[in-house]
């Protein structure tokens, strides 16, 4: 009987094992050896906070966070409008199809979408051509290679995943809670500002999480629109590695960039829990 009970408590232990060293040995040992490369200086040198003091000191690190904010709004603000046109204007027999001419560009590919941009932003590309072509401007017009074209290859996407979101939302919220606020009085502004709105922050919040936590993480749009004139986290992470061979500070900029997806998802789960209660 002991022995049955013995081999009963170390079966769960034995399937679990292999998963457990999967992760102690890919995730959490690099993980501790970067935590420890991070506390160390470029040409050698003992325990030193310099290279997350240099995070806070430099603008352009700052500045690569921003860039990820800015993208996150700018597609808020886009794909609400969008997503409300889609679930309350297009008739129901024609939202399907609406939607899945929305979410088209998703069957496409990341990069194949990356350089389709390139081509329309460029010196030589097709917005250039047609200003100079109709005589609006003399000089070809350089828009690749800047943070409108990296900010405009991330909306082009991401709107599209906020789109789902909050027209997900949209079409669970029940018509009768618009009768109940024009039955107090209420006309269309201050129902949508008290009532559609915050019933339909949920959807928001999920979004722009997944937007942020994707946009921050992101190396190929900025890398291709944006070439080194517009950098994000990675792209700085990269930038250490292979041009200064600086591996503390790029492991210190890849612990931040973690911690800030952390926050924001800690943030965000705790905003939704407080909701719900």
């Amino acid at each position: 009987m002991n022995s049955a009970g013995n081999n009963g408590r170390a079966l769960p232990w034995a399937l679990v094992t292999p998963a457990l060293g999967w992760t102690l040995l890919f995730f959490v040992l690099p993980l501790i050896a970067m935590g420890l490369s991070s506390l160390t200086a470029h040409e050698g040198g003992g325990f030193t906070l310099s290279n997350y003091s240099q995070f806070f000191t430099n603008p352009s690190y700052w500045q690569a966070m921003v860039n990820s904010l800015q993208v996150t709004v700018i597609s808020v603000l886009l794909a609400y409008p969008f997503a409300w046109i889609l679930a309350e204007q297009v008739p129901e027999r024609w939202q399907r199809l609406a939607l899945m001419l929305a979410v088209l560009p998703f069957w496409t590919s990341y990069v194949v979408r990356s350089y389709s941009w390139l081509l329309v932003l460029a010196q030589n590309g097709v917005i250039s051509r047609a200003l100079t072509g109709s005589g609006l401007l003399s000089e070809p017009l350089q828009l690749a290679n800047t943070r409108f074209a990296t900010v405009t290859g991330f909306v082009h996407f991401f709107v599209m995943l906020l789109t789902l979101t909050i027209f997900a939302n949209l079409k669970q919220l029940s018509p009768s809670y618009r009768k109940a606020a024009a039955d107090l009085g209420a006309g269309p502004v201050r129902t949508f500002l008290h009532v559609v709105l915050p019933l339909t922050l949920p959807g928001i919040m999920v979004g722009a999480f997944l937007t942020f936590v994707l946009c921050i993480g992101d190396y190929i749009t900025p890398q291709i629109l944006g070439g080194n004139n517009e950098l994000l986290m990675p792209q700085l992470v990269m930038m250490q590695i292979g041009r200064r061979g600086d591996f503390p500070l790029a492991s210190a900029l890849a612990i931040i960039l973690m911690a800030v997806v952390t926050i924001a998802y800690l943030a965000c789960a705790r905003w939704l829990k407080i909701e719900r209660a």
